[in-house]
């Protein structure tokens, strides 16, 4: 491994871990830090607001971003398969383990790690995967963990009517106003590190529940999510930054709301904060070897 490519890597995953270590050291001092109104600015007004912003101002070609979205539905389906089949073979219940192996952290994590590798492009494609994971999390994950599902939670999502805007200025040709241009960028822009900051404060508070069998699931969720990755590129034919976004997203740890989930409808919550605070440090000491096989 060369000085230049040693430094590159540095360059990607130092801000990361920056960012969330100043998240985990504010609240292990004891400063104030309330989840449930970063969750909300996050769902609410960042993630809308950037997806607008980075699908209407990074030309790329409808196609590819179609491609993306069909390749990020393949590798949600097939976590969803490969869950069900080792938890079936285990004995353990479905509502409670398979939306944290479904459902990885796509935007904490993932979405700072596509821009630093590769650029605004990287961006753009990463943010399409996390718009699916999103909608689904949002739905179809609630449901598992609730044992219902409603039609009307999809239609009380902001990221819904964001991607039909997005994709109405997209199809047709046109830019959106400046004004709103503006404005969506400067919104969206809190967040990545919103999101970063966040994480480091959750995993000051989680603890870890059974250990031996979260780290065997964290283990599932990890290198099953590459190796599911790594199938559904090749399925697709998908190459350079399309194919690097695609294993860095499905390769990332478990997403925090999982943990909220499975505390609202009391799912093991326990055993799913054990999973996140597991696969985000494997995921960080791994990080390395995983961004050696997706950069050109």
């Amino acid at each position: 491994m060369t000085l230049d490519l040693i430094g590159q890597l540095f360059t990607i995953i130092a801000p990361v871990l920056l960012c969330v270590g100043i998240g985990y050291g504010w609240t292990r001092l004891g400063r104030p830090f309330d989840p449930g109104f970063a969750t909300a600015l996050v769902s609410g007004i960042g993630a809308p607001c950037l997806i607008f912003s980075a699908l209407t101002r990074v030309e790329i070609s409808k196609d590819m971003l179609g491609t993306i979205a069909a390749a990020a539905l393949g590798c949600y389906a097939g976590m969803a398969v490969l869950g069900l089949l080792v938890l079936r073979l285990a004995r353990l219940p479905a509502h409670s383990y398979l939306p944290a192996l479904m459902f990885p952290n796509g935007g904490n994590v993932g979405l700072p790690l596509c821009l630093l590798a590769f650029g605004a492009e990287g961006l753009a494609l990463g943010i399409a995967w996390f718009a699916i994971g999103a909608l689904g999390q949002f739905t179809v994950g609630i449901g598992i963990a609730a044992g219902s599902f409603s039609p009307r939670s999809l239609a009380r999502q902001p990221l819904i009517y964001t991607l039909i805007v997005a994709l109405a200025f997209i199809l047709s040709g046109t830019k959106p106003p400046e004004f709103v241009a503006k404005t969506t960028e400067i919104l969206g822009g809190m967040l990545i590190p919103l999101m970063l900051l966040s994480l480091g404060a959750s995993l000051a508070s989680l603890t870890v529940g059974r250990p031996g069998r979260a780290f065997a699931l964290s283990l599932l969720r990890l290198l099953g999510g590459f190796a599911v990755g790594w199938l559904v590129a090749w399925a697709f034919g998908l190459s350079g930054a399309a194919r690097g976004v695609l294993l860095i997203q499905s390769s990332m740890p478990v997403a925090i709301f999982n943990y909220l989930f499975a505390l609202r409808y009391e799912r093991e919550p326990a055993d799913v904060a054990g999973m996140i605070v597991i696969t985000t440090l494997l995921s960080f000491l791994t990080l390395p070897a995983l961004l050696l096989y997706v950069l050109p």
